[in-house]
């Protein structure tokens, strides 16, 4: 029986963001699987707002990971973010007629997790059996090569023939 070491994990969060989950999503979605330096560079270069907030968010969890594991920045990958709606603030606006109009002011929760990459094992060919070896095993036929008046059949009987001119 073999004991593989499962990766570890480091998660951060960040609650009561006054921003809408809908929108937070857009940008958690880009990161999803990807190393921490690449994610890193994503988020750089994405205009959202929630791009800033991701990003705090992400570091926070890089922060977590060293301080309390000692995993490098380079050896761990976004395993998982996800945003899930928080507490909604309701507000109201006076409308015409002495009507109102509801306004929602959504909040979210951001949670980012990371994990260490695998290492990987280095890998040992199996012996092949004697048995195997003396076994027949059948040979590939060689495709054919086209010869040149294969190919001029081919390309004449699809062209018009040409007429031959006479000078009189």
């Amino acid at each position: 029986m073999s004991v593989t070491e499962t990766p570890r994990e480091v998660r951060a969060q960040a609650k009561y963001v006054r921003m809408s989950p809908r929108k937070a999503r857009l940008v958690a979605e880009h990161i999803r699987g990807r190393s921490v330096p690449e994610a890193r560079a994503v988020l750089a270069f994405t205009s959202r707002e929630a791009a800033g907030v991701l990003q705090k968010v992400l570091q926070s969890a890089v922060s977590n990971a060293e301080a309390n594991h000692g995993i490098a920045e380079d050896q761990l990958y976004v395993k998982a973010t996800y945003v899930d709606g928080g507490p909604v603030m309701k507000r109201w606006r006076a409308r015409a007629r002495g009507r109102v109009a509801r306004i929602r002011k959504r909040t979210c929760h951001i949670t980012v997790q990371l994990a260490e990459r695998p290492q990987a094992a280095p890998t040992v060919e199996p012996v092949q059996a004697e048995a195997t070896a003396e076994a027949p095993t059948a040979k590939p036929v060689p495709a054919r090569k086209k010869t040149a008046a294969a190919s001029k059949k081919k390309t004449a009987s699809k062209r018009p023939a040409k007429k031959k001119e006479t000078t009189a």
